[in-house]
């Protein structure tokens, strides 16, 4: 068995890695969604607060990024909780990592399938997008960590598309109204659940400690990774309402791509076609950082920590993810879940992480001070 270098740590990554890591990925699956489950104008209000929260939660991040144990990696977690409740915790996030995994995979393999290549078995695109993570998960953390530099100036402008949606005769300014709400239902809850949800993921940096410098001062770069996903937010929702109206907006799926589709350009036919694409350098930068999460987790419940990654064992750790993939979409996401359930399960799981983890680490290291 060949060994490879997965983990291995030869230099530390600054500030602007972690601001555009922050922003990426929270700028997956479900903001192609969120317009639709918004629906009213005044929501626009909803994130902003929420956005304002989240904020504090990085905050929280960011003093775990602070103390000693972050920076010591495996280490650290061990001195922090044990071998034996660090293997329980690495279990109950690979279920984590795995429904993140799922959704975010299957929902791009869906978009690809429905907008782009209508004719190829979705298991075949499927199994594409997937391997192309791999590809680059077996490269190893630090290469994958760099290449959100490409993931992100692939994706960043694709928001400039949205600009001829904010003036006529596309925009209707009544459209936007009412800007207070009227009323307060599970609606709203709901939406403000997704868009909590929406912002999850930088919780997952509490495992990359070990990879970044100065870790005392990321939470600047944090917090305008997270001002920009929430300018990013508000922009693709207003747009959203200018042009489809509260009515048709709540009819319409996937309002962020389809709006797209009614852009004429003079060089391309169809610039959805284009947008989602591109869209794919983002998607596998993060596949490729939760299956090295999903593997790094597997490792540690194994107790092999201190032995060397071998490419039989990623690629077994792949095969299985893919099986699990395959199982889901056959059995659950063909059947028609896919618009209701399990990005309801996501939500929930990701609203969930994003609110304890933060806080769950910070405690945990206060406990140890005190002990």
């Amino acid at each position: 068995m060949s060994a490879i270098l997965l983990f291995e740590k030869e230099s530390a990554f600054d500030g602007k890695y972690i601001f555009l890591i922050v922003n990426r990925l929270q700028m997956l699956y479900f903001v192609l969604l969120m317009p639709q489950y918004l629906v009213h104008p005044y929501m626009v209000w909803a994130i902003v607060a929420v956005g304002l929260a989240s904020a504090l939660n990085l905050a929280l991040l960011a003093k775990w990024f602070a103390s000693p144990y972050a920076a010591k990696g495996y280490p650290g977690f061990v001195e922090l909780f044990g071998e034996q409740k660090l293997r329980l915790f690495c279990f109950l996030g690979m279920l984590f990592i795995f429904i993140k995994i799922t959704v975010i995979t299957l929902g791009y393999t869906e978009i690809v399938h429905q907008f782009v290549l209508p004719s190829i078995q979705k298991e075949w695109l499927l199994a594409f997008i997937f391997a192309v993570g791999c590809y680059l998960a077996v490269k190893g953390m630090e290469k994958a960590i760099r290449f959100i530099f490409i993931a992100y100036l692939c994706s960043f402008w694709l928001i400039l598309l949205y600009i001829p949606f904010f003036f006529p005769p596309i925009a209707l300014i009544h459209d936007l109204y009412p800007i207070i709400p009227t009323e307060w239902g599970t609606e709203q809850w709901q939406g403000i659940l997704l868009i909590w949800a929406s912002l999850s993921g930088p919780e997952y940096l509490v495992c990359f400690g070990a990879w970044f410098s100065h870790r005392d001062k990321l939470l600047r770069s944090m917090a305008i990774g997270n001002g920009l996903t929430i300018v990013e937010y508000l922009a693709l929702f207003v747009a959203s309402s200018l042009y489809f109206g509260p009515e048709y907006l709540k009819k319409s799926s996937y309002p962020v791509i389809n709006m797209v589709r009614y852009l004429q350009s003079p060089i391309f036919e169809r610039v959805d076609i284009l947008m989602i694409c591109i869209h794919i350098f983002h998607y596998v930068f993060a596949i490729s950082l939760f299956i090295l999460l999903f593997y790094g987790s597997l490792r540690v419940i194994a107790g092999k920590v201190k032995k060397p990654t071998t490419r039989a064992g990623f690629s077994a750790s792949c095969m299985v993810l893919l099986l699990c993939l395959i199982v889901v979409y056959h059995w659950f996401w063909k059947s028609g879940t896919q618009g209701y359930f399990w990005p309801v399960l996501q939500a929930s799981f990701a609203a969930v992480s994003f609110l304890a983890v933060p806080a769950f680490f910070v405690a945990a290291v206060r406990v140890k001070g005190r002990a």
